[in-house]
């Protein structure tokens, strides 16, 4: 039974997506809903506020999925815990949304985010949720009490809503990003038969699928803030509801190396590039403040020019070499 529940809530995930992306690109361009997609010469405005469709896609699966399990199979196996995530995915989703609509001239501030999505932790301290050990190399397993809701948990969501969005600025990097991430822990979930933790990874990769389509190279919309907290959001929640730590620490690799590159720029310095005519991309700085700019100049070094798709097919494979190392890792 468990198969057909989580089959019917990430179909639900994807056609909502699939049918409502189309609508909400058609209606943003007749109302001017648009925003700078940079990179592009010449320049071209398109819509964005993904996240919305894409995050209510996902949780009405997760909620289809709650449904079945109150009044078709009269069980209700961790709906609490699955309730708290959707409501640490949709205040994550408010709060990128309302740094989305605040535009570039206002803006949140760097460190009023922080501030902000330890709002999006509080569903999830207030039920308890995941285990309150963890496992540390040379030191085995500590019992961390109350330390783990209190600190632990605040931590990873904050980390994980305000990381996921700093790898980003390339068309079809953020939704393949947050596909591979999930996916993985989606796929380990389920092995390890947490399937209520594969629901909430598998409808918002469900749901990511359409959008992909839609914002591949040359995007005709882009996600948003909204998207990335909310992505970042339910990797966290998905990590902590199933004793995922290690492996999601694994997947944001990148993200870690990202952090790095712009803190030498202290945070200061744009991941985009300069576009010439003939559509291919040059980096702005004499050094590395991104992982963009890095994978700009692998590209430049190999074969001469750095287009935006290629960026991003290489980033992403970089990290489905690491899913592949994560999946290896955790394989029985």
């Amino acid at each position: 039974m468990i198969l057909l529940e989580t089959a019917v809530a990430v179909g639900v995930s994807f056609v909502f997506a699939l049918v409502a992306l189309p609508y909400w690109i058609s209606r943003s361009r007749a109302h001017n809903l648009l925003i700078q997609d940079a990179q592009k010469v010449p320049h071209r405005r398109v819509p964005y506020l993904a996240g919305l469709i894409v995050v209510f896609g996902a949780v009405l699966g997760v909620l289809s999925y709650v449904f079945m399990q109150t009044f078709v199979y009269l069980g209700k196996d961790r709906i609490t815990v699955l309730l708290a995530a959707v409501g640490t995915i949709l205040i994550a989703l408010i709060i990128g949304i309302i740094d989305d609509l605040l535009g570039e001239r206002i803006g949140l501030r760097q460190y009023q985010k922080p501030i902000l999505t330890l709002g999006a932790a509080i569903p999830m301290v207030v039920v308890n949720a995941g285990e309150k050990f963890m496992t540390f190399p040379f030191i085995g397993i500590v019992t961390l009490g109350n330390f783990y809701p209190f600190v632990i948990v605040p931590l990873g969501i904050i980390g994980a809503t305000n990381g996921f969005n700093i790898v980003a600025g390339v068309n079809g990097l953020e939704a393949g990003m947050g596909i591979i991430i999930l996916s993985t822990l989606g796929y380990v979930a389920w092995a390890a038969e947490g399937f209520t933790v594969a629901v909430i990874a598998l409808c918002m990769v469900a749901a990511l699928i359409p959008f992909l389509w839609y914002n591949r190279f040359p995007a005709r919309i882009l996600p948003g803030n909204g998207l990335t907290y909310a992505v970042g959001a339910a990797i966290a929640v998905v990590a902590i509801v199933g004793n995922l730590e290690r492996a999601a620490l694994l997947l944001f690799i990148p993200y870690f190396i990202e952090f790095f590159l712009k803190l030498r720029g202290w945070f200061q310095k744009e991941s985009l590039a300069r576009p010439l005519a003939d559509g291919s991309l040059v980096n702005a700085y004499k050094h590395w403040y991104s992982l963009n700019h890095v994978a700009i100049s692998l590209l430049r070094a190999l074969k001469g020019k750095a287009r935006e798709w290629e960026v991003t097919i290489l980033l992403l494979v970089f990290e489905l070499l690491i899913a592949g190392g994560v999946l290896f890792l955790y394989w029985k």
